[in-house]
């Protein structure tokens, strides 16, 4: 499978460009009781901005490759491999083109 099911982006909401910190990338979201999930597709090789959240966050990479960066340094995460992000980590990373993550927020990431 390369491509989220349609009934995924169908019951996500979209997340909206100025919300992305990657730019150029598809992605969906959806509330749950405490926190979040989002999908991504990164159509194309991009590096994200750095940035931090108030809040732990899951990603596990499906597709692709994601080069996960923090100021300890760089994980390069293939499908299956997961990670998580502690609150107040700076962080950005680098997909290469087909890569495709869903992430699980401790907290609110993406604003309605």
């Amino acid at each position: 499978m390369t491509e989220f099911p349609e009934f995924m982006k169908r019951a996500g909401r979209p997340v909206d460009a100025a919300q992305q910190n990657t730019a150029d990338v598809e992605g969906y979201w959806f509330d749950g009781a405490e926190g979040q999930m989002a999908f991504w597709t990164c159509r194309d090789a991009r590096e994200s901005q750095p940035h931090i959240h108030d809040f732990d966050e899951y990603m596990v990479v499906l597709d692709g490759e994601y080069t996960l960066c923090t100021d300890a340094g760089e994980t390069v995460l293939r499908p299956g491999d997961e990670a998580v992000i502690l609150r107040g980590t700076r962080q950005w990373g680098r997909c290469s083109t087909g890569t495709r993550t869903i992430h699980v927020f401790g907290g609110q990431r993406i604003r309605p």
